[in-house]
């Protein structure tokens, strides 16, 4: 009785692997496992081998890419490739295809050593091998054709283990590790090669047979033992004068008289080669497993830093100082994000790529929180301080995934009165230099991106006011190449016209006027020049002075960046696509006859996103308890909405999971910051918070209370640092007011007491109690600047069964309402005033607005954050008086009107003694000195 020939249909390995692939598919519908075969030359074998590999990848649904490099390519180049797919996140196993058909000299050894492990898929690279030596089979890829073989061999029901087994062959390939895969199966192994002695009475004995020497039918059937199992790796060709090529191919084992010996054997062709292929599909799926599982989104591996608590509280620095952050591309993996979706700026921060929503998308989201406060005092009630405190308790603490989200701080304040805004005490995002100074550099691509805007406005009036149509419309339109081409910004304006042309010479004199002369009125243009520094002499100045710009000259402006419209863009932002669409919107001045001028008219909007490109993407940074900070975006919260970008949240949300949390930050009191909060940034993001946190502390209530005033660089006076209920309890009705600010959008409301030292029990306890009474779902005191989030913990709890409790979320107002009514909606529910009045500006901006379609935007109030009403000495809740709009501007690439409330400096200016006097560089460390 003959041998059974052994060889498995890849019908039905394929058909494993292929429902391995659905399955995948179910727990993310984006993911699919993927493959790259880099082959170097152009060799016919490779080429067979890697096209019978494509398309069994093809078959099983793995997304297989074929990477050919030219026989001329380098070393340094096969190394560069192999990098390039290692730090792929879409492509889960890699194979370099032997040999590699170089013209130059290639070490192949160092080539396979640099896939990286968790991709070598053909199992060959050191790290590989040494764990399959070892035994950690179910830590490592094992190579193909022995991983084949040993899957035939189970095909033959007959138990490895305590068998003799026999290999003929040592090479890296098949020979060695399948010596080692057969040891761990619990055979006795011996390999054969070619100094072995006797090597036909050494294959007398094995029970299992399996060769891989190279030469042709060189294992006759009468070495073999009756019923051995018999694999034959072997592929040669020799000579056949019957097959149309002369040739053809055999294994290494003499087929015709094994088969008559053996008990099981594989045919050659046909047995083992299509193993191979079917165990490298095998592995490719199940790297792809590995991957998903330990990428799978909420499932956090996160180490948390210890503080080291010092009493008294050291300053800021001081303590930045003494936690070692941890390397960034460290938290990035812990948090879930991949390395090629990680860009490092050093070893404490790091962007992250806009790619990840893609492969998140289907995965849901977290609970999302938003901190507010009361209204403040000039020194702030530490928003920020509390902010972190919460995300330290809720991570570090309470073991919950929880990324906090912030703005990225101005440079202004840091130099000037306020100083920094990581937090504070031992609740801050560090390093705290890092965080207050460039961070990595998006408002300067804000600075420089809006400052080309204004150029761009005032070359293009003066270059209109000297030029006649046809003469402007050749410079706008170039000669090059004997032929004059439309840019695809200048289609764009086209298009917008109602002009469908694309050839330029053949555009009438009437549209050679229209798409050339913009007509901007100078007394129209609302785009100022901006700077990152506080500078009063800014406020008002006088451009166009020289003699070159021939007197054409008028009064501007300068703001600070974070007020720049292109600010509040990146904040409000969705995607690349959606911030170039709102970049061109943006409308920096109105024609003569009217019109809206925007970027796009212009012809600077591709421009501003090639400089945005980056800033675009959110800032990994880091607490000092380890957990994740997203810096992203800092409008200014009263003349803009005050929070951080749409982005970073989003992201955010899909990282940490459903169980998970994110908290962010809205700018100032609940009345400015929350309120733009929800009804601009909730607007365009579709996101619903699910908890407020409102920040009070005693300091602030009692001066709301009828205390005296508080300024900033002054010792406060006695009521606030002495035991005061009365004043107190007065003061709790700004807190009331924002309780009831915060329910007017059904959302649960977590009042957060953060503590100071001169506060007492009796301070604290009343406070909570008058805000449980109005309401508030919970309220707590915290001593997180202390302590760090074991001060928050408290805090934590409350937000986390808050989040839990049943919420109706609601705008405020209706977008189609007329301006006058969703503005007069924000001033009586949220400020409390009888009415408002629109100032003769004001309303002339409200009618043409809206004769302009610009109507329907939600509305920015840009109001003072020292008092509900728009007078910044009164305090508590004012009543009885009416909100005076002395003017509205239009953002519309932000997509919101911004009434303005009072007069306010649009660029801060410097006091007496700026921050700055402390500010200094240790040129022996390079430590920065004197940030607060």
């Amino acid at each position: 009785m003959g041998a059974k020939v052994l060889c498995v249909p890849p019908l039905q390995v394929r058909e494993r692997l292929k429902t391995d692939v659905e399955q995948m598919k179910l727990q993310d519908p984006n993911f699919t496992p993927g493959l790259v075969v880099l082959q170097v030359g152009d060799r016919d074998d490779s080429n067979l081998y890697i096209s019978m590999k494509l398309k069994a990848a093809a078959e099983i649904g793995i997304n297989a890419t074929h990477v050919r490099l030219p026989e001329t390519a380098t070393e340094e180049e096969v190394l560069h490739s192999i990098t390039e797919v290692n730090e792929n996140s879409s492509v889960h196993g890699l194979i370099v295809q032997l040999p590699l058909d170089s013209i130059h000299k290639i070490d192949t050894e160092k080539v396979t050593n640099a896939v990286a492990p968790e991709k070598d898929v053909d199992g060959l690279t050191s790290v590989n091998a040494g764990k399959l030596s070892r035994g950690d089979l179910g830590d490592c890829f094992i190579p193909c054709t022995p991983n084949g073989c040993m899957e035939l061999i189970r095909q033959t029901g007959v138990s490895v283990a305590g068998k003799k087994a026999v290999v003929i062959g040592r090479s890296k390939i098949v020979g060695a590790p399948m010596h080692d895969l057969l040891l761990w199966n619990n055979a006795t192994v011996t390999t054969c090669h070619s100094k072995t002695v006797d090597l036909p009475g050494e294959v007398s004995k094995a029970d299992i047979l399996v060769v891989g020497i190279g030469k042709a039918e060189m294992v006759k059937g009468e070495w073999i033992k009756k019923g051995a199992v018999v694999i034959d790796c072997g592929i040669n060709h020799i000579p056949d004068e019957t097959k149309a090529n002369g040739k053809r191919v055999v294994g290494d084992v003499d087929y015709a008289s094994a088969k008559d010996q053996a008990g099981f054997i594989t045919p050659v062709p046909g047995g083992v080669g299509p193993m191979t292929v079917a165990m490298l599909m095998s592995n490719t799926v199940l790297s792809a497993k590995r991957f998903l599982e330990s990428h799978q989104p909420g499932k956090w591996n996160i180490s948390y830093t210890k503080l080291n608590l010092q009493k008294p509280v050291p300053s800021d620095i001081v303590i930045s100082r003494s936690c070692v952050p941890k390397p960034i591309d460290c938290l990035a993996r812990e948090v879930g994000l991949l390395s090629d979706e990680v860009e490092l700026y050093g070893k404490t921060k790091a962007k992250v790529q806009l790619s990840i929503i893609k492969r998140l998308q289907a995965q849901p989201d977290g609970k999302y929180v938003v901190v507010t406060g009361i209204t403040p005092t000039p020194l702030g009630e530490g928003k920020s301080t509390t902010t972190i405190g919460l995300v330290q308790a809720l991570g570090a603490q309470m073991k919950l995934n929880v990324f906090a989200c912030v703005r990225q701080p101005s440079q202004g304040p840091t130099f000037g009165i306020k100083g920094g805004a990581a937090g504070g005490g031992y609740s801050q995002v560090i390093p705290m230099e890092e965080f207050n100074l460039h961070l990595t550099g998006d408002i300067h691509a804000i600075t420089a991106a809006n400052n080309l805007v204004a150029a761009a406005v005032d070359a293009r009036m003066f270059h209109e006011s000297t030029q006649s149509d046809k003469a402007l419309y050749n410079r706008l339109v170039p000669l090059i190449g004997g032929e004059r081409k439309f840019s695809p910004v200048q289609t764009n304006r086209l298009k917008k016209l109602g002009i469908e042309k694309t050839d330029p010479s053949t555009l009438t004199e009437e549209e050679i006027t229209r798409f050339a002369r913009l007509d901007m009125d100078p007394s129209s243009v609302t785009w100022q020049r901006v700077l990152d520094t506080n500078d009063r002499f800014l406020r008002k100045i006088t451009i166009g002075q020289s003699p070159t710009e021939k007197g054409h000259t008028r009064e501007a402006q300068f703001d600070i960046t974070v007020a720049s419209e292109i600010m509040a863009v990146l904040a409000l932002t969705s995607s690349l696509e959606d911030m170039r669409q709102r970049l061109a919107r943006m409308v920096v001045a109105t024609s003569r006859g009217g019109v809206p001028i925007t970027t796009e008219d212009l012809g600077v909007s591709g421009a501003l996103a090639v400089l945005m490109r980056d800033a675009i993407k959110p800032n990994l940074m880091q607490t000092l308890e380890g957990t994740p900070v997203f810096v992203h975006a800092g409008p200014f919260a009263n003349i803009a909405h005050g929070n951080s970008s749409i982005l970073a949240d989003k992201i955010a949300l899909k990282l940490v999971g459903p169980e998970g949390f994110v908290v962010t930050e809205a700018g100032f009191g609940a009345d400015i910051g929350m309120e733009k909060f929800f009804n601009i940034k909730c607007r365009y993001s579709g996101l619903r918070p699910h908890v407020v946190v409102l920040v009070a502390t005693v300091r602030a209530l009692k001066m709301h209370g009828g205390g005296q005033t508080v300024t900033a660089g002054m010792p406060l006076p006695k009521e606030y640092i002495e035991e005061n209920l009365e004043l107190l309890e007065k003061g709790c009705s700004n807190m009331r007011k924002q309780i009831e600010n915060a329910q007017h959008f059904g959302v649960p409301v977590v009042v957060a007491v953060n503590a100071f030292k001169t506060d007492t029990e009796a301070e604290l306890d009343l406070v909570c109690r008058v805000a449980k009474a109005a309401g508030a779902f919970d309220a707590v005191h915290c001593s997180h600047w202390a302590e760090g989030g074991a001060g928050a913990v408290a805090l934590g709890q409350a937000v986390k069964r808050a989040s839990e409790a049943p919420s109706q979320f609601k705008f405020l107002y209706d977008l189609e309402l007329p301006i006058a009514d969703k503005i007069r909606i924000i001033a009586q529910k949220i400020y409390g005033a009888d009415d408002i009045e629109l100032l003769p500006e004001a309303q002339h901006k409200v009618e043409l607005y809206t004769k302009q379609g610009f109507s329907k935007l939600p509305i920015c109030m840009a109001k003072t954050h020292l008092s509900l009403s728009h007078e910044a000495d009164k305090k508590g809740v004012p009543t009885g008086f009416v909100l005076p709009i002395r003017d509205i501007r239009a953002s519309v690439g932000s997509g919101f009107l911004f009434p303005l409330v009072g007069t306010m400096p649009t660029i801060p200016g410097l006091p007496t003694r700026p921050c700055f006097y402390d500010i200094d560089l240790d040129p022996e460390t390079e430590q920065v000195n004197g940030l607060f």
